[in-house]
């Protein structure tokens, strides 16, 4: 059987699956190949692809609902959105930076990972802006879940437990979104100088008001060249402004607000959005932290006393991320020990593949989450006989993170 099986549209997606369930060969599911390096490295000997199975299949601007083909590439959507003034509503990371490589990433990907940015703390997940599904289960079986309008009630919500679920359950052949008009006008404030606890405290305080935040982050002294406490506002360019001039006055305990916006204001929401701040050294080990915001810079101080890290926060401190420079283990027992207990998860990102040999890519599931992978696990071999293998964690487990 070829290493590489690159199926054109769903029937020979389905005909491929078909014939490695037969033959009992496990499946490397992957789009374009740009998240390849996260998760366990694997030597399974035989790959299906998404990567040529590309298209818009659905597209009603004054609904508000797009639909592609597993492989379309990111960027082809959102240039056709845009020409309506239309966006995905949950920025989706662009792992690139962080992980190397050229393949752009795919929509379909997007999907499988459950990618979402710093909108994250307004507009959501990935998961929570894709209605519609259709997938090819581990024995070549083709599965259609939601629909292709927002208001869309089925039973049993293959949606939501397919998207994070990193291809186990089955290979995406079409997703469906909803999308949102792009906001008239963004702005960004940044208070400058503050520690990693006064930032996370006026991130608070500005998340608290009513002014259309959309996205908040703490880069601290040794990421930026200053410390910088930023948030966006985002909508009406009225209201944007208004909104400004209330947060400013609500962050004067904090100290000046300088105001930012134009392309100077998107680079550094695309730079948090991407973590570009942690790419050098590529040798570090990077991990994706998701707490209690309040218990965010506890945490980091705590693990800054045992490891050499660099770090930032985004969605107001309940995201943090961490470079760990030369450590065995890429910091994971430390890591994991100042989680335990928070009700918070951490991922490991980016590591050498001695690394992700050995350790666990993410979050130990307690008794009660193990109990019900293990019963969904059961559930989906009922209805597929040949789950493919991933290289990532059980659906239950990436689906239920943030």
């Amino acid at each position: 059987m070829s290493r590489d099986l690159s199926p054109r549209d769903e029937k020979s997606l389905s005909e491929s699956i078909k014939m490695a369930a037969s033959a009992k060969m496990p499946l490397i599911v992957s789009g374009a190949g740009s998240k390849c390096g996260i998760g366990r490295p694997n030597g399974y000997a035989t790959s299906v692809t998404t990567r040529r199975m590309q298209g818009i299949s659905l597209y009603e601007p004054t609904e508000l609902v797009i639909g592609a083909l597993p492989g379309t590439p990111l960027s082809e959507i959102d240039q056709l959105l845009a020409a309506q003034d239309q966006m995905l509503p949950f920025e989706p990371m662009d792992y690139r930076p962080i992980l190397g490589g050229n393949h752009e990433p795919t929509i379909g990907g997007i999907a499988a990972g459950n990618i979402s940015g710093p909108r994250r703390i307004t507009a959501g997940a990935c998961r929570d802006s894709l209605i519609g599904i259709r997938l090819v289960n581990g024995r070549g079986d083709v599965v259609r879940s939601g629909g292709r309008v927002m208001k869309n009630v089925t039973g049993l919500d293959l949606v939501k437990l397919n998207c994070g679920a990193w291809g186990t359950l089955g290979v995406l052949s079409e997703v469906i979104f909803k999308v949102l008009p792009k906001p008239e006008r963004a702005l960004s404030l940044v208070l400058r100088g503050l520690d990693d606890a006064g930032a996370i405290a006026a991130l608070t305080a500005a998340l608290g008001s009513p002014f259309s935040v959309s996205a908040a982050a703490h880069l601290p002294m040794g990421v930026a060249s200053d410390s910088l406490t930023i948030v966006r506002i985002e909508g009406f360019a009225l209201s944007v402004a208004y909104g400004c001039d209330e947060i400013a006055r609500l962050w004067r305990p904090y100290g000046k607000a300088d105001l930012l916006e134009g392309k100077t204001s998107t680079a550094i929401w695309t730079d948090v959005r991407d973590a570009r701040w942690l790419v050098d050294p590529a040798e570090s080990a990077i991990w994706r932290l998701s707490l209690p915001s309040s218990k965010a810079p506890g945490v980091v101080a705590y693990i800054r006393r045992v490891l050499d890290i660099r770090h930032f926060y985004d969605w107001g401190g309940g995201l943090v991320w961490l470079a760990v420079n030369a450590s065995a283990d890429a910091g994971s027992k430390v890591i994991r020990g100042a989680m335990r207990g928070l009700g918070g998860h951490a991922t490991l990102l980016r590591a050498s593949p001695e690394v992700r040999s050995q350790v666990d890519i993410f979050e130990p599931l307690p008794p009660s989450l193990a109990d019900l992978t293990r019963r969904i696990d059961r559930w989906s071999r009922s209805w597929c006989s040949s789950v493919p293998a991933a290289r990532t964690a059980p659906a239950p487990r990436a689906a239920a993170r943030r």
